[in-house]
């Protein structure tokens, strides 16, 4: 059997201090470790959303959201700029799986960061919690297609 790929240092520190992050129930740092063009990918809209400021907001609205969230597993990608982080959570009342697609360049920030979730009701209703959150704000960060 093979190892599983290790993430590089700058990339294993910031993903090392988004876990703290998550843990401590604060994202005040996230912004140290993200790239001020990141793209992130929502798991209810087809764009993404481009810049800091739009994953910043979401993220910190969808801890928010959550509760119960906990991360299960994690596995990096061969070259070690990439995680991929499983989580279960509760949102508005529904339970949710869901997964982390994480890309971080080599210094160690954060450059795309993707959400899926499943079943179908527990992503309605996280919809339904962040659309009372960011709903008027975060369409603003769409990228243009």
């Amino acid at each position: 059997m093979t190892a599983l790929p290790q993430l590089q240092p700058a990339a294993a520190a910031s993903l090392a201090k988004w876990h703290a992050m998550v843990a401590a129930n604060g994202l005040s740092e996230l912004r140290s470790i993200v790239h001020p063009d990141v793209t992130f990918r929502s798991p209810v809209a087809y764009s993404a959303y481009k810049g800091a400021d739009a994953l910043v907001l979401a993220l910190t609205a969808a801890a928010t959201v959550f509760q119960d969230f906990t991360y299960h597993r994690q596995a990096a990608t061969a070259g070690g700029l990439n995680a991929v982080l499983e989580f279960g959570a509760k949102a508005g009342g529904k339970e949710v799986k869901g997964i982390d697609f994480i890309r971080l360049g080599e210094d160690g920030k954060i450059i795309e960061f993707e959400v899926m979730i499943r079943p179908l009701s527990g992503l309605q209703a996280l919809a339904k919690e962040m659309g009372k959150r960011v709903g008027a704000v975060l369409p603003d960060y769409k990228e243009s297609r």
